[in-house]
């Protein structure tokens, strides 16, 4: 890990850069705006007092999560070189959040569409060269990391040194670590200024929660209340949930994600809770929220992921003095909220 340090001018909830002038006339792209994180950064960065903001997602715009009308959104599709060029024509801050990917039974089916994604990020690297932009973030994954550091539920945290050796996730996790180092090297051969956060399974409301792309805070919630509403009290778990994971609340990411944006961290850094749980507590949060108890099956041949994953926040404690907090059971209980709310919409209730 090279040497990092922290721009203490930096504000949590309204970032300033110290390296850039009138904070609100600088424009800022977001790349995946109309994903679940990127529409969330993009309220934020509105809440921020920031009035130039262009929101690009290869979606269409009714597909978006979110999306704001005093926002400039564009939808095109960003592995293409001639769109990342006219995407940040004029930008001075870069958000790269675009990728094609979901949750564990996506990424395990789906591992050419996921390495595609470096399309996007190279394209990206070259067009900010070229415009000169002034900060780029990277959103990386804690599926940069090497699996025999993964193999056990009590897993020891992962520090970020341990993405190497490599041995990430097939796929997603390849794509990922790659597009680390080619952040590194532009910033190291052409002077673009990137940093990247290695995200651990964000969750909370305005996002993804059926249809196959849903990761396991939102699938297990979409769960408990199929089984309350229907009156069937079942549930099936994939893998047999002794598998562990953290889960790190859309808050969380957000203010993270903006102040090591604003940092002098120069190499990737854990950005994740490190509030260990089984897949089996995750779902006894989500039933002890509905009021509810389940009976549970298990889908052993299903796409589990590595059996254990929690972030090391030594360093991000140390450069920043802050590391996710929101508590599982409160992000849950908000999450669990939005999700029934847009449940019974759909089902006219």
């Amino acid at each position: 890990m090279g040497e990092a340090r922290f721009c203490w001018n930096c504000a949590f909830h309204s970032v300033k850069f110290p390296h850039l002038s009138s904070m609100s006339s600088e424009r800022v792209v977001i790349c995946g705006g109309g994903g679940f994180i990127g529409g969330h950064l993009v309220a934020s960065l509105l809440r921020d007092g920031f009035e130039n903001i262009r929101s690009l997602d290869s979606k269409p715009f009714s597909e978006w999560y979110q999306r704001f009308p005093e926002v400039e959104n564009l939808q095109m599709n960003l592995q293409e070189k001639d769109a990342c060029f006219k995407a940040l024509e004029g930008a001075d801050i870069v958000y790269n959040l675009a990728a094609d990917m979901g949750g564990m039974g996506f990424i395990e089916h789906n591992r050419a569409l996921c390495m595609l994604s470096v399309l996007i990020n190279t394209h990206l690297l070259m067009a900010a060269k070229e415009h000169g932009v002034k900060r780029f973030f990277y959103a990386s994954s804690a599926c940069v990391y090497a699996a025999d550091k993964q193999t056990s539920p009590d897993v020891t945290a992962l520090k970020e040194s341990d993405a190497y050796p490599a041995m990430p996730e097939d796929g997603y996790g390849w794509e990922k670590l790659f597009s680390e180092r080619m952040c590194r090297h532009f910033r190291e051969d052409f002077g673009v200024q990137t940093r990247v956060a290695r995200y651990h399974n964000v969750y909370g409301p305005h996002g993804t929660y059926d249809g196959g792309r849903e990761k396991a805070p939102a699938a297990v919630c979409r769960k408990v209340i199929e089984a309350k509403r229907s009156g069937n009290h079942q549930i099936e778990i994939w893998g047999d949930g002794k598998q562990t994971r953290s889960f790190m609340y859309i808050d969380d990411c957000l203010k993270g994600t903006k102040t090591i944006l604003a940092s002098e961290i120069l190499e990737p850094i854990n950005l994740g809770s490190s509030e260990l749980v089984s897949i089996n507590q995750l779902v006894d949060i989500v039933e002890s929220i509905a009021g509810i108890t389940l009976k549970r099956t298990y889908k052993l041949d299903a796409p589990k992921g590595v059996n254990g994953r929690n972030s090391d926040n030594t360093l991000i404690r140390k450069y920043l003095g802050w590391e996710p907090s929101v508590r599982l059971r409160d992000g849950l209980e908000k999450t669990y909220a939005w999700i029934y709310d847009q449940m019974a919409k759909q089902s006219g209730i």
